[in-house]
């Protein structure tokens, strides 16, 4: 009798099993131990299904289902799919043969056909697996990876290089080049670059020379890109941190106005300002 090592001398499912799949653990003449371990005997031709009694599996299930608290679906839906997979291999060896089949034939088809469902149902099983760990990791999103294309012996050109050389390669590489139009030298494009340093000794001359309020839009001009309006917006800040103007606005997005806090202080007196 083969034995699984988690063999028992009766039956018993467990809802800890059931949440795993058909893990029970049958007893039978033939064999004791889990379906799972079963299923591997049969595969690897160590077990003849025909001395596999499906009515002592199936009386004993039930018999089983009958002392738990809770049916999990999953679990019993895993034991009808493998029963009756099992059923139909066993009718197909018991039941005669039609005489226009060989000898054999017959049996080593139903042998193969047990063998793929059973690779299938472990496949399937493992993948069952691996998306309750992605579920319960919370990963809901499954990428797709490329796969890769195949364009048949019709797309594909031949190439013939049995005749080519290194010396000819490098003689077509050469006229090659000479054919190509020479490019123009291009302008070398400077980058305009604006401190907020010289923003700073820029707004302490202007507002020196007013001596009383300036505008913002003033300290820009007319033509002022979106970097000095940001590094002297900066500067402007940099001033009020130092307590050299003060600012104003009346309304929400009005006119900004910068009044020096000290008009004696002008961009012409940097030993005062040090000073300070």
């Amino acid at each position: 009798m083969a034995t699984g090592s988690a063999g028992a001398a009766g039956v018993g499912i467990t809802n800890r099993d059931q949440a795993h799949g058909a893990a029970y653990a049958v007893t039978l003449p033939v064999f004791e131990g889990p379906l799972d371990l079963l299923l591997h005997l049969i595969e690897k031709e160590e077990l003849d299904i025909s001395e596999v009694s499906l009515v002592a599996v199936t009386d004993q299930y039930l018999q089983t289902l009958e002392r738990l608290e809770e049916i999990q679906p999953g679990a019993l839906a895993d034991f009808l799919v493998v029963a009756s997979r099992l059923l139909y291999i066993k009718s197909a060896r018991l039941l005669p043969k039609p005489p226009s089949r060989a000898d054999g034939e017959e049996e080593e088809e139903s042998s193969d056909s047990l063998i793929r469902y059973l690779l299938e149902y472990r496949q399937f099983k493992r993948v069952a697996g691996d998306l309750r760990t992605r579920e319960e990791a919370g990963l809901r999103a499954f990428g797709r990876t490329p796969g890769v294309v195949d364009l048949g012996a019709q797309y594909v050109r031949p190439l013939d290089l049995g005749d080519l050389e290194l010396a000819g390669l490098q003689a077509a590489l050469r006229h090659a080049l000479r054919r190509m139009p020479v490019d123009p030298p291009q302008p070398k494009v400077h980058p305009y670059t604006v401190t907020v340093a010289e923003q700073i000794e820029v707004v302490r001359r202007m507002v020196a020379r007013q001596q009383a309020q300036v505008r913002f839009a003033d300290l820009l001009g007319g033509r002022a890109s979106r970097l000095e309006v940001l590094v002297t917006f900066l500067a402007v800040l940099e001033l009020i941190k130092q307590r050299e103007l003060h600012a104003t606005q009346e309304a929400t997005f009005g006119e900004i106005l910068l009044t020096p806090v000290d008009p004696l202080v002008t961009a012409s007196d940097p030993q005062q300002r040090t000073a300070e």
